[in-house]
């Protein structure tokens, strides 16, 4: 018997887009393991992908197109043709577009596989081809982009060794045991040299567990923190002066504004205490180099561009820019941009339809969108139904019955349950696929291991299916898999240096190929891709967005909806702010229904702090209700100091079907944020009792 080994990529949301072998054995995949020469993998996998061959051949797999035959939600189904599926799906959009137009039409994608085929052209061309609606794809880390592009120019990053010379690491609301693993072994090996490690978290997670100091802070309150620390570097000289006057925009401006937030006020707004706020202003002031890393975590509260922006400062401040082993780490996502044209075919296309906020779901599908109404929503690399904000809305929006849905998955997921049609989809090991990552510069191709299981296809055949049915003639929707892929690597290269030497033949021959940058540490050069040349302490781009040039920290209701004021049990006063970050053993929804995983994560929990718990008569062990003016959901009480006072905390990423019906989604809030259309998960604020007092 013959055995292959086969190159390629995890194309999960996760900054690490692991290298990875599969062992194909008589066109079986046998074993998956991680790459031992890809230089971030380095041989081992996360706890989340390393059983994916359970995933790739669980019997729940979809393995052909499937018609609703009953009332939407209740599991009747139908097994279909793919001639079938594809003739119904665009009959019906005909006819929409005929009545409302093709905005009526709605893909929603988002993190299920990050490839540049399989999500990034997929969720341009052909829609744009049709004209349908535009999705404002802003869930996850959209206003701390827009904050970090405009304060430094550009999201890049020193790559993860870098921190070998860092005197101090503080990780700000981000928990990369979880999200960002392979970082750890870096960071280890630096703690055990001497670096300190501060962690800020209103939760102990398992990355602060590993730290030597963590501060609590209330939730959404983090920009008031960096402002308080910007100010007591000032006040004691500890920035670097000359540093601001040479390299900093609106530094003057800037300087003013952190009299705004003394110790005093600090301590209030973010519940830290004045002492460790001068404390840790000074271990910060006088390391050097010192690194701060966040996530995404960090901005998604009613505040989150300003508090990108707050945090964003204070290596300024220091002068830490440029230092090896100093600055900030965030996002490598700018280091290359694909080509738009190569991508999307603006030019041949109509002009682009309507925005919509995809943390507007609920309210898009129940009339808050009515200019045409959305009639038709096309759901692939997604389950809104499980992660999107505000379920019951979502939920209520899928049951319409005038709302045409397709799915394309690979398991019928808690939105797939709500669709007319649903179509199988393809794992990573049955697709090609190119990878750009967000934490390293390491582009990884991906080969396909095994042909499509049973009747599943590919995102972009689909694609070029629906296409074709809908008389489209352009090349360009007609192209395979690698001709997308060289098209665009082709295309990117003559607007970017650093694919010299890249071509699509050296990554299929040697899977990963690191991006040419000319120097490693970001800024090294004083040169920052703003309009000025600087960081934009002062940014014209926040004017644009109608916030405050200058960041700041606005006093503001953690949440929007979450009271019932006609409740009396809804007091103000009792409300607690939910905490949903990442669950260890999925990512998002994406490998939550595995029985592996499910038995690793256990029960849908939601930790209390002791005197929150003792207030409400909360044990551990006891099932209780968390609720708001949206909904409820019903979890096990894990009473710890793992969570500060005042603060809920529930993993995200439960399917709803898995768990009762319900998950910690229908308690989270679909305002936006400051910026950037950002939701706002963690301003989310929510009432706890001992189950059965709330009916």
């Amino acid at each position: 018997m013959s055995q292959r080994l086969i190159y390629g990529a995890c194309p999960l949301d996760c900054p690490d887009t692991c290298g990875v072998i599969t062992t194909v054995e008589n066109g079986r995949a046998i074993d998956f393991r991680g790459d031992p020469d890809h230089p971030i993998t380095r041989g081992w996998l996360c706890a989340k992908v390393r059983p994916y061959l359970d995933h790739v051949y669980h019997p729940d797999r979809l393995t052909h197109p499937l018609r609703r035959v009953g009332h939407k939600g209740s599991g009747k189904w139908q097994r279909i043709s793919w001639e079938e599926a594809i003739a119904e799906i665009t009959s019906q959009w005909r006819k929409i577009i005929t009545e409302f137009g093709p905005e009526a039409i709605l893909p929603y994608s988002f993190s299920g596989t990050l490839g540049l085929l399989q999500l990034v052209v997929c969720n341009g061309r052909f829609w744009n081809r049709l004209g349908a609606s535009q999705l404002e794809r802003s869930i996850c880390g959209a206003a701390a982009a827009m904050a970090v592009q405009a304060t430094l120019g550009a999201r890049i990053s020193p790559p993860y060794s870098a921190v070998r010379d860092s005197k101090l690491v503080i990780v700000w609301g981000h928990n990369p045991v979880s999200t960002a693993p392979h970082f750890l072994p870096f960071l280890r090996n630096c703690q055990r040299a001497g670096t300190q490690l501060v962690v800020i978290d209103p939760r102990r997670t398992r990355t602060a567990v590993g730290a030597d100091w963590h501060l609590a802070p209330l939730p959404g309150t983090d920009g008031a923190l960096a402002l308080g620390l910007g100010h007591i570097l000032v006040f004691e000289g500890l920035h670097n002066e000359a540093w601001l006057d040479s390299f900093t925009i609106g530094w003057p401006e800037y300087r003013q504004r952190l009299q705004d937030y003394p110790p005093d006020r600090v301590a209030a707004l973010t519940g830290i205490s004045e002492e460790d706020i001068f404390r840790l202003a000074r271990l910060y002031g006088e390391a050097k180099p010192a690194l701060i890393k966040i996530g995404d975590g960090i901005n998604r509260n009613l505040n989150g561009g300003q508090t990108t922006r707050a945090i964003c400062t204070l290596p300024a401040l220091t002068g830490q820019y440029g230092l090896n082993g100093g600055g900030l780490s965030y996002s490598f996502s700018d280091y290359l941009n694909w080509d738009d044209e190569a991508v999307n075919k603006w030019e041949h296309c109509p002009p682009p339809g309507r925005w919509v906020n995809m943390n507007r779901l609920g309210a898009a599908l129940l009339g808050e969108i009515i200019e045409p109404p959305i009639k038709s929503l096309y759901v692939f690399a997604a389950n809104p139904a499980s992660s999107a904000p505000n379920s019951a809305a979502v939920l209520a929006g899928l049951k319409r019955e005038d709302l045409f849905t397709v799915v394309h998955e690979l398991y019928m997921t808690d939105t797939a349950d709500y669709a007319d049609i649903v179509l199988p989809a393809t794992s990573q090991l049955e697709q090609t696929d190119l990878h750009k990552a967000y934490g390293h510069t390491y582009l990884t191709y991906n080969q396909p291991a095994i042909p499509p299981l049973a009747e599943c296809k590919s995102n972009w055949d689909v694609i070029r299916e629906l296409a074709k049915a809908m008389s489209f003639q352009d090349d360009w929707l007609r192209q395979d898999a690698d001709e997308v892929i060289d098209e665009v690597l082709v295309a990117s290269s003559q607007r970017s240096t650093l694919l010299e030497g890249i071509s699509l033949d050296r990554l299929k021959n040697e899977g990963s190929l690191p991006l040419d940058l000319d120097i490693e540490t970001p800024f090294a050069d004083g040169h920052f891709p703003t309009p000025s040349g600087k960081v934009e302490l002062y940014s014209l781009a926040m004017i644009e967005e109608g916030v405050d040039p200058l960041p700041r920290w606005d006093e503001k209701a953690q949440d929007d909806g979450a009271l019932k004021l006609e409740d009396e049990r809804f007091k103000p006063d009792e409300s607690l702010i939910l905490v949903s970050g990442a669950n260890h053993f999925s990512i998002s929804s994406s490998l939550a229904n595995q029985p592996e995983l499910l038995q690793g994560a256990g029960p849908a929990t939601v930790s209390i702090n002791p005197r929150d718990a003792g207030i409400r008569g909360i044990k551990s062990g006891d099932q209780v209700m968390v609720e708001n003016g949206r909904g409820w959901v019903s979890l096990r009480a894990v009473v710890s100091d793992d969570v500060r006072v005042g603060v809920l905390a529930s993993a995200k990423g439960r399917w709803h079907k898995l768990e009762g019906g319900h998950n910690i989604n229908w308690t989270t809030s679909d305002a936006l944020a400051d910026v950037a259309g950002q939701s706002v998960y963690h301003s989310t604020r929510v009432w706890v009792r001992p189950d059965g007092t709330l009916k």
